[in-house]
């Protein structure tokens, strides 16, 4: 009996984290093919090979080690970074893209104002000779400048478009299911993009995410950031977060190294950025681009990067102008158009790369299409900030107005406009209000608005000794404990809190969802917002009425102070 071929080797070649998220990229071109074997090995050399292999390691892939790798002959070898001694690897070669388009040069690096994909030091061998055997490009313009820079590797050159790309545009469709999953609901999702370098928005401007985080409205903004895998390995998760937690505490999402980054682009409304490659993606979803940073000597003139920064409106790095540049609407034509002098053959990557791969395996490829693979749904969101300085717009009940902005509806209900912003903001509020229990005892003890979120009493079992507080108890405790409270409240359910004042009787607070007319959609606010609201009305009138109106980030929703049922006054908590 004959023994069947043994698989034939495909070798990816990693210089860093960033080189391999675009390798896994190319994946699904040799799914369920039986015929081929992957194995990945770290190019040494780079400063930012930090966990350059965790992604695949963790998930059972065999890595060799460079001595191993140079050992063998390889049937194919993938890499997405010319750097490194690969020319000592044996086996033909392909050097797919390492970001959209070659729009960065580093000065230290190989000859001068050359991005490396374009710099013959890299792209030559010491022979002269091509590194590449197939030297993969996304958009034909690429191919021309690559053969003015270095005809000899222009000639191996492919265009086949852009396979993390085609992973965007195959996942627009979950659009809402990632923003489901972000909690962004009818929020601007704001997503900062930071590349590395010192001209990268973190190392220009690293306190923006607090600073924006503390001039835009909680209700109304989301910020997300997303940061260069580079920046990872250099700095680390955790001193990474470290630094960020000002904006991480004021609810800032942070993407992860690998695919997030790109989940946060479909899911965004607005891209803040300097001059990665993010933004190039994000202009191919058509989305509005705002720059903070110019790049400075790294940015290469006339690239596509170039001309989208050229066009995009400007954000003060102090974030004082933040909410009229992220508000306003865009009135020239889209950004895509930037995008398209970077990318051909959208959705096509690899179809087009594939028949080639197999080529330089010999062997036919599979009879079904590689499809690229959606993008995975992002994480769970992170939990709503623990404290907020609220900005309130309120009417007094005698008619008077107690601030700019507030009126009264039709029927006679008050209208209260709220605004919540971080507890270090630097801007004036009316009141701070804490969620006891995750609050620091600071925000606590100066809060004029305490409130908890009851989750269902675990039932006792027969084990264990067990105490518990009704809703009821929990809020006369609140305001005997804490003297400068003024409002104590259990957010019961989406739409119902018991509420209880100094002095006073509690009673239940009902939240209408808004019914957004002629869409269908139903919008909920977070109990806490609608909680703020009534602090001010309350605070602003002598006898409140039993039906109040507040409007969070420009949506009205009515509030109804009603006698509470048994069930809220014994909830346990």
């Amino acid at each position: 009996m004959t023994a069947p071929d043994a698989p034939l080797g495909v070798l990816f070649a990693v210089r860093s984290a960033a080189a391999l998220h675009r390798l896994l990229d190319l994946l699904p071109v040799f799914d369920g093919d039986a015929r081929v074997r992957c194995r990945f090995t770290l190019v040494p050399g780079s400063a930012f090979d930090a966990d350059a292999l965790a992604a695949v390691a963790s998930s059972g892939a065999r890595c060799l080690s460079w001595p191993e790798a140079l050992a063998r002959h390889h049937d194919l070898i993938l890499t997405a970074s010319p750097k490194g001694e690969l020319a000592a690897l044996r086996g033909p070669k392909v050097l797919l893209p390492h970001g959209a388009g070659f729009n960065k040069a580093l000065a230290e690096e190989g000859s001068p104002h050359l991005p490396s994909g374009l710099d013959p030091a890299f792209l030559l061998t010491a022979g002269r000779r091509p590194l590449a055997d197939l030297h993969v490009l996304a958009h034909p313009d690429q191919v021309d400048r690559l053969i003015e820079q270095c005809p000899p590797a222009g000639a191996a050159a492919l265009v086949a478009g852009d396979p993390t790309l085609d992973r965007i545009l195959a996942s627009r469709d979950r659009r809402e299911a990632f923003r489901t999953a972000l909690g962004t609901g009818p929020r601007r999702l704001v997503v900062l993009s930071s590349t590395w370098g010192p001209e990268s928005l973190l190392a220009r401007h690293p306190g923006l995410p607090a600073r924006l985080a503390s001039r835009l409205p909680h209700d109304a903004y989301q910020l997300a950031l997303v940061v260069h895998p580079n920046e990872y390995s250099r700095t680390g998760s955790f001193d990474l977060a470290r630094q960020l937690r000002p904006a991480l505490d004021a609810g800032l999402v942070l993407a992860g190294p690998y695919e997030q980054w790109a989940a946060l682009l479909v899911a965004g409304d607005t891209v803040v950025t300097d001059h990665g490659s993010t933004a190039l993606y994000a202009a191919a979803l058509d989305r509005p681009v705002v720059a903070v940073c110019d790049g400075g000597t790294e940015l290469v003139p006339g690239s596509p990067m170039a001309r989208l920064l050229t066009a995009a409106p400007r954000l003060d790095p102090s974030g004082e102008d933040a909410a009229d540049v992220l508000s306003a609407q865009p009135s020239a034509p889209g950004t895509r158009r930037f995008a398209e002098a970077a990318f051909a053959l959208p959705g096509e990557s690899l179809t087009t790369l594939g028949p080639e791969l197999y080529k330089l395996l010999g062997l036919l490829p599979p009879p079904r299409p590689a499809q690229p693979r959606p993008l995975a749904t992002p994480p769970s969101a992170p939990r709503t900030p623990a404290a907020f300085a609220v900005r309130a717009r309120t009417e007094r009940a005698e008619g008077a107005e107690g601030a700019e902005g507030a009126e009264r509806t039709a029927d006679g209900a008050v209208v209260v406009d709220i605004e919540r912003l971080p507890p270090w903001t630097d801007l004036p509020y009316h009141h701070l209000a804490a969620e006891h229990g995750r609050a620091g005892i600071r925000e606590t003890q100066s809060a004029a608005l305490l409130y908890r979120r009851a989750n269902s009493a675990p039932a006792p079992d027969t084990a264990h000794h067990h105490e518990y507080r009704t809703a009821a108890d929990w809020t006369a405790e609140a305001l005997a404990d804490h003297p400068g409270c003024r409002t104590a409240a259990v957010v019961l359910s989406p739409t119902r809190c018991l509420v209880r004042r100094p002095n006073g009787e509690p009673f239940t607070l009902r939240i209408e969802p808004h019914r957004t007319t002629g869409t269908g959609r139903v919008r909920y606010t977070d109990p806490a917002a609608a909680l703020c609201a009534l602090h001010a009305l309350l605070g602003a009138q002598h006898t409140p009425a039993t039906t109040l109106t507040c409007r969070i980030d420009g949506t009205p929703y009515r509030l109804h102070l009603d006698t509470p049922a048994e069930a809220d006054l014994q909830h346990l908590l």
